[in-house]
């Protein structure tokens, strides 16, 4: 296994599990709001907890995603020129 792969899964159970523990300790609802978008949404803080480290990965895989095809293009054609 890539030393840099399992790091980064070790961050992300650390991450995870700081996420269970709020969930846990903050019960109380709370009202967000945001006016261009939403009025006003009222829900459990754990949940909005969840909600935002979900937007945040999303966020993260979409900028992280692709790209990976021009390094096979630059291969093969060095590959095809012998």
């Amino acid at each position: 296994m890539n030393a840099k792969l399992l790091l980064k899964v070790i961050f992300l159970i650390v991450i995870l599990l700081l996420l269970v523990l709020m969930g846990m300790n903050n019960l109380t609802e709370v009202k967000f709001s945001l006016p261009p978008i939403v009025k006003s949404v009222k829900s459990k803080a754990a949940i909005m907890y969840f909600a935002f480290f979900a937007v945040g990965v999303l966020t993260g895989t979409v900028i992280t995603a692709g790209g990976g095809k021009s390094g096979s293009r630059g291969s093969s054609a060095k590959s095809s020129g012998k």
